[in-house]
């Protein structure tokens, strides 16, 4: 009679070996959602829109490729906002990702009051339009300041005074010179030079592009949140704070408490701003 388990059983069964089925069938992260994406009916242009998660990095993750993301807390974040925005449940996705790489990270260190998070941002291509347009202004300038002095020439003889009106006295009349007209303040300088010292008062102007702009009082109360298309400037102020979030940093000029904010934002970089009345901290006096 033979004591303990035979030669037969001792080694493992085959199904023990054999890998999961539901586990290899599973498609990855990426896939899923852009299988949900589609089965939702959504365009990956309508998810960025509905998520403020730009195209490319929409259209990257759904390949599976997180290098855009900016760091593995930014890819969970979009995972589940993506996941979120075409109807299914993140939870599986979040574990799936991080069973893939390697779990989940450490916590991420409180960031400084100014510091913003910092989201790889695409080259910088050339703004051919802002150079057409300067070039057509100079040749506009030129042309004008040609006429002028051309006129000024051929109207010496002449009397400033319309014709039929009754003479002054004077023998000889001379011709009133002509004044160029005062130069008109930049509503962003004039509105800024206004801000009331007890209070904080930001302004955004999207002079590079347009840029989506969010921005909450000290009660974490919406001032606004939309997109400023190019061109466009966006006041706010409050008796304590505002929390500002630029969606592409690159494209705006922003002043806080009469002051020119100096920083050399990146196009599509996200930044995550707070000021506070009084508070002229990295950044420089208008003017």
């Amino acid at each position: 009679m033979s004591i303990g388990n035979s030669p037969e059983e001792v080694g493992n069964s085959p199904e023990e070996d054999r890998p999961s089925i539901h586990e290899d069938d599973r498609p990855s992260v990426g896939r899923a959602l852009q299988q949900a994406r589609i089965d939702a009916g959504r365009t990956v242009e309508e998810v960025s829109a509905a998520t403020r998660v730009r195209v490319p990095i929409v259209h990257a993750i759904e390949q599976d490729d997180y290098s855009r993301c900016g760091g593995d807390v930014y890819a969970r974040g979009h995972v589940r906002t993506l996941a979120r925005a075409v109807g299914i449940d993140p939870e599986p996705l979040l574990a799936q990702y991080a069973a893939e790489h390697g779990g989940r990270p450490e916590p991420t260190p409180a960031a400084p009051l100014f510091e913003a998070e910092r989201i790889r941002a695409e080259p910088r291509r050339p703004n051919w339009t802002a150079a057409m347009v300067a070039a057509i202004v100079a040749v506009i300038g030129f042309v004008g300041f040609t006429l002028f002095n051309g006129g000024d020439d051929g109207q010496g003889s002449k009397n400033p005074v319309a014709e039929g009106s009754p003479s002054s006295g004077d023998t000889e009349s001379k011709p009133a010179p002509n004044k160029p007209a005062d130069p008109k303040p930049d509503p962003t300088d004039s509105a800024i030079a206004g801000a009331p010292k007890d209070k904080v008062t930001v302004m955004v102007s999207a002079t590079e592009g347009r840029s989506w702009i969010s921005a909450k009082d000290h009660n974490g109360a919406i001032m606004f949140d939309g997109l400023l298309e190019e061109g466009q400037s966006k006041s706010f102020t409050d008796k304590q704070k505002i929390d500002l979030v630029l969606g592409d940093a690159g494209a705006i000029k922003l002043f806080v408490n009469g002051r020119e904010v100096k920083d050399e934002f990146q196009p599509g970089q996200v930044e995550r701003l707070t000021y506070t009345r009084g508070d002229n901290r990295g950044v420089s006096e208008v003017g």
